[in-house]
């Protein structure tokens, strides 16, 4: 029995999950999503406690949230001091710690790109209603990458390739910033 490895699962979970709704809220905002589609409203019921007392220090512009990038930065360093912790080893110091969370908020965003762009296609197969708050919403946040391929490669034979090279793209920087 690992009382400890327990403990980290669980902490490692929740953490990460509001960490998905951050980062939801941050591409939400950014991607000028339609804040009355239903999955919106609850990123932004779920994110609010805790972002309303940083909005007073670090005012969002018409784009950019920057309270919710800052808080995203801060979960990802509790959670590293968390598990080190739990499992006895030392605290890196803050530099460090800044400079890991850093990175891991750019791993982040392109793996969610990532998977939004691969949730999109397999919408595009089972071809469900275009209306679906869900679907909205991947729509929404995928456009803004994918539109600018598509100007460059128009659909050959009736197939969207720009998927395909959105995909590869994010990959290739995963790959060429070793993240």
């Amino acid at each position: 029995m690992n009382p400890q490895g327990a403990m980290t699962f669980l902490i490692d979970v929740a953490i990460n999950l509001f960490i998905f709704l951050l980062l939801t809220r941050f591409i939400l905002q950014l991607v000028r999503a339609d804040f009355y589609n239903p999955l919106s409203q609850f990123v932004v019921k779920a994110t609010n406690p805790v972002l309303t007392p940083l909005r007073r220090m670090l005012p969002a512009n018409s784009t950019v949230d920057s309270a919710s990038l800052v808080m995203v930065i801060i979960m990802i360093i509790l959670k590293t001091v968390l598990v080190v912790a739990l499992n006895g080893q030392g605290v890196p110091p803050l530099p460090a710690l800044v400079i890991f969370a850093l990175r891991s908020l750019a791993s982040l965003m392109i793996n969610y790109l990532f998977f939004a762009v691969l949730i999109r296609v397999i919408l595009s197969w089972v071809a469900p209603d275009p209306y679906n708050p869900f679907t909205a919403i991947m729509t929404q946040i995928t456009e803004p990458v994918m539109a600018p391929v598509r100007r460059i490669l128009p659909p050959m034979g009736g197939l969207d390739l720009s998927p395909l090279v959105v995909l590869l793209g994010l990959q290739f920087l995963m790959i060429l910033f070793a993240i």
